[in-house]
């Protein structure tokens, strides 16, 4: 392994280190705009900044969080004090970093179905954000499921985008996360949901190993196998921890470093308690990636909701984020205890 690839490995091992994970607070402007309205919050660029900026002064936070991914626009912020929004992450413990993909776009020729865009210019974009302080990298793909979708032309569109993402990514000299989330949204049993992940994530990395992509260097971002979020009769988490390692065994090489799961609008109580059981039961069976998170709402919903817009709010927001990163952490040991989880409600 070249010495390059060699600390990229090492990087993607920091990232899913044992008993941290990640922090997502990638939301585009326009999205999180909706989020702010929700709780009556006015959203500009320095609101938005001001919220995350609060995010990642938490005092503590590093004891949880390996890395934060940012957007465009926050990265290319600077923190209230003047401080570029990189260095700000880097003084706080924390690994920056950033998501690439410029958002979903109807895929041609398939009703109900999307292709991730943004290959076109990555290479220099690349540059520009390591240059800015960014060390890894995320795309996601998303797969909507019912009785016919995802089909194969959207799973083999998806996958050849991630590949050749995470191919560039390398070049750049940065870590990619290459996430594929199998969307949660409708009806469908867990044993859709399985037989789904396990034919996006085949799919996913053969195009990888096409494309020359070192596996020692990435990150896998997936969804946990669920049932669909209007299920008549959801799988308990048990259920869900067996099918998840069972569909990982069949088709994650054992040389990722680690698998940093999504909570893809799972209550907050949920995801906690689906991440503790999957460690629990990977560490028995002797798993052999680390089994780590890259949460968004779950992790963020209670502090937004503590703050509002409001800077007499900012402690209370921040002790919000350390409670929810803590339960957190304890999942990711297979230590969790569901009593000690304040915060719910579904995205």
């Amino acid at each position: 392994m070249a010495s390059s690839t060699l600390q990229l490995s090492e990087q993607s091992q920091a990232l899913v280190a044992l008993g941290r994970g990640i922090l997502a607070v990638d939301e585009t402007p326009g999205t999180l705009t909706s989020r702010f309205q929700t709780l009556g919050i006015t959203s500009t660029p320095d609101s938005r900044r001001d919220y995350r900026e609060l995010l990642f002064r938490t005092p503590g936070l590093s004891g949880f969080i390996t890395g934060v991914i940012l957007n465009d626009e926050t990265l290319r912020q600077q923190a209230a004090d003047g401080t570029p929004m990189a260095a700000l992450v880097a003084q706080c413990g924390l690994v920056p970093g950033i998501k690439v993909d410029r958002g979903l776009q109807p895929l041609a020729g398939a009703p109900g179905e999307s292709v991730t865009e943004g290959l076109d210019g990555l290479r220099t974009r690349l540059q520009e954000y390591r240059d800015l302080g960014a060390r890894f990298t995320k795309w996601r793909a998303v797969f909507t499921v019912d009785d016919r979708l995802p089909t194969t032309a959207c799973i083999e569109a998806n996958a050849h985008a991630l590949a050749r993402y995470a191919a560039l990514v390398q070049e750049a000299g940065m870590v990619p996360m290459v996430e594929s989330e199998v969307l949660m949204d409708g009806g469908h049993s867990i044993d859709r949901c399985q037989a789904v992940t396990e034919a996006v994530l085949r799919a996913v990395f053969a195009q990888l190993a096409a494309q020359g992509v070192h596996l020692e260097a990435m990150v896998l971002k997936p969804n946990m196998v669920v049932s669909g979020l209007a299920a008549t009769d959801r799988a308990g988490n048990l259920e869900v921890a067996q099918r998840t390692l069972a569909s990982l065994r069949r088709t994650v090489p054992a040389a990722v470093p680690g698998v940093a799961f999504l909570s893809g609008g799972q209550a907050d109580a949920e995801a906690s308690l689906n991440l503790n059981t999957i460690n629990q039961l990977g560490v028995a069976s002797g798993a052999p990636w680390q089994l780590s998170f890259s949460f968004a709402r779950a992790l963020q919903r209670a502090p937004m909701a503590a703050w509002a817009g409001r800077p007499e709010n900012v402690v209370q927001a921040q002790q919000a984020l350390w409670q929810r990163a803590s339960v957190t952490h304890a999942a990711r040991t297979g230590a969790y205890a569901p009593p000690a989880d304040a915060a719910g409600g579904r995205r």
